[in-house]
């Protein structure tokens, strides 16, 4: 990836991070996109060889558009795209009540909205250099209708969808595919529960999947920078489930695992 220009929103922490660290070591030159995450944005982007930090609110179109324009002003290209920003609001699916229409909109806004905005706002930088390639991180969520809350899961199907409709609009040039993680042991679970209490998590969910490991930032990052790359030219329209096999369980009988990113 020697040369090319990669986007990462939501690249402070997490999986956002970890793809902007791979992407990095395979030559590619970051964007690290952060809404709230300053100092970790920073201090990442200080840490490659050639990367920015670009504060932005990719639910907001003019800021979108703004996050392209830094980085063709930076280095003069797009070819990359990770679409990684996300939030939720965890909700008891059984709970109709636990989430008002205000929450539905602010999740399909960052979700949802927020990666088409940015899609759009570097498909034709894309087109410029001879085409690109698009990776948004899903959620096993938005396949199964279980995770963090109903909304959150309507959101990660519909993206899932636009993932699907976008390869085809955006074909030959732009290829666009997704991930689909189960369990990762991020900073999202890491702030409810703290230090101890993620680590007896990560435990219950390696006994609860058939592969017997807890997602990482890193297990994830790497499917991501794999899509991104030449080696899956012929791969468009795709959502892999990455999840240590939780899939499998088709009965859902495995609580631990229902509560995914």
């Amino acid at each position: 990836m020697d040369g090319r220009v990669a986007i990462v929103t939501g690249g402070g922490r997490g999986i956002g991070a970890a793809t902007a660290r791979r992407l990095a070591a395979r030559g590619a030159r970051v964007v690290v996109n952060y809404s709230r995450s300053a100092a970790e944005a920073e201090a990442l982007a200080a840490e490659l060889p050639e990367a920015i930090a670009v504060r932005a609110d990719v639910g907001d179109d003019g800021e979108a558009r703004a996050l392209a324009g830094a980085a063709l002003d930076r280095f003069g290209r797009i070819d990359l795209l990770v679409n990684n920003a996300g939030t939720t609001k965890f909700a008891n699916h059984e709970d109709l009540d636990a989430l008002s229409a205000d929450d539905w909109l602010d999740i399909y806004r960052l979700n949802v909205v927020g990666a088409w905005q940015v899609i759009r706002a570097c498909a034709e930088p894309m087109r410029e250099v001879g085409g690109g390639a698009v990776v948004n991180v899903a959620s096993v969520a938005g396949v199964f209708g279980h995770g963090s809350s109903v909304a959150y899961a309507a959101s990660k199907g519909a993206m899932i969808t636009m993932t699907k409709s976008l390869a085809r609009a955006l074909a030959p040039a732009i290829r666009v595919n997704a991930v689909a993680p189960g369990y990762v042991g991020t900073g999202w679970f890491g702030d409810r529960l703290g230090e101890e209490g993620l680590a007896r998590l990560d435990a219950q969910i390696a006994a609860s999947v058939p592969l017997a490991k807890a997602g990482s930032a890193e297990d994830i990052a790497d499917v991501i920078v794999t899509f991104l790359s030449d080696e899956m030219r012929l791969v468009t329209g795709e959502v892999l489930l990455v999840d240590a096999g939780s899939h499998l369980d088709v009965g859902g009988s495995r609580r631990p695992g229902r509560e995914m990113r």
